[in-house]
């Protein structure tokens, strides 16, 4: 049977911590992640971060726009190595792959950077992707890698974007919605901007917190739907056979 692969992308607001690196919670992140591979899943990180992570060594303005590569500059290599140490309490491997938004309209960049990821997979490694901030500032000024991580996931055939963010679930008309699959085609947000493209695509989008993750280990270690979003088509298979349509799910589900 074929590994179930997910792309994982965590926000950089559960990543930081007084204007730092939230080392606690990027600890309980890795440790979801060695669960996951326990399980044979394969797992894509995309992690924000960076930035953050660079201010704490250099307090310069943010609201610069070159200010911010700086600090993203200074800030990706102590990420990647705090990721390092705490994956090394596993004896695991992560990577760093950056990469810029034109890579995507160009099938041998594509065909390159999926090649890469495929054989880091096959070593059990695990890749952890951002934006080239230095020479691709899209995600930098507004998204914060959610469009970076819905390309990763269509790009590199996972079966699912794992969304862990500051938010609990997608709110709509005031309430908690646990299942979406009528994603509303004028809404400006990149989260939702990313699971339209997902779910255009056949993919399906899970939306919950990444300062709690007791929603996400429920929904993807076992098999049960206690909060979160699950943003899909209908029609196409769900990441465990509990989650697809025809088991009766209807759209627009209320949480609580």
């Amino acid at each position: 049977m074929a590994k179930k692969r997910i792309v994982l992308k965590v926000g950089s607001y559960v990543l930081t911590h007084n204007e730092g690196i939230a080392k606690e919670r990027m600890l309980e992140l890795v440790k979801f992640i060695v669960m996951l591979k326990r399980e044979d899943i394969e797992v894509i990180l995309v992690s924000s971060g960076a930035i953050s992570a660079g201010y704490s060594k250099l307090k310069i303005d943010k609201s610069d726009t070159i200010n911010r590569q700086v600090l993203a500059s200074i800030g990706q290599t102590y990420l990647l190595s705090t990721y390092q140490d705490f994956f090394d309490n596993f004896d695991m491997i992560c990577s760093q792959i950056l990469l810029p938004y034109s890579i995507f309209d160009s099938q041998i960049g594509r065909e390159n950077a999926n090649n890469t990821i495929n054989r880091l997979l096959s070593y059990n490694i695990t890749p952890i992707i951002n934006e080239n901030d230095t020479v691709s500032i899209e995600e930098l000024l507004e998204g914060d890698n959610d469009m970076l991580s819905a390309y990763i996931t269509h790009f590199c055939d996972a079966d699912m974007l794992i969304i862990l963010s500051n938010l609990d679930a997608y709110v709509k008309d005031g309430k908690a919605i646990k299942v979406e699959d009528n994603i509303p085609q004028d809404e400006k947000n990149t989260k939702i901007e990313a699971g339209r493209f997902v779910v255009s695509h056949h993919k399906q989008m899970f939306l919950a917190s990444g300062f709690d993750l007791s929603d996400a280990k429920s929904f993807l270690l076992d098999d049960i739907h206690k909060g979160g979003t699950l943003f899909y088509l209908i029609g196409t298979q769900g990441f465990h056979s509990g989650f697809s349509k025809t088991l009766g799910y209807p759209s627009s589900i209320s949480i609580g």
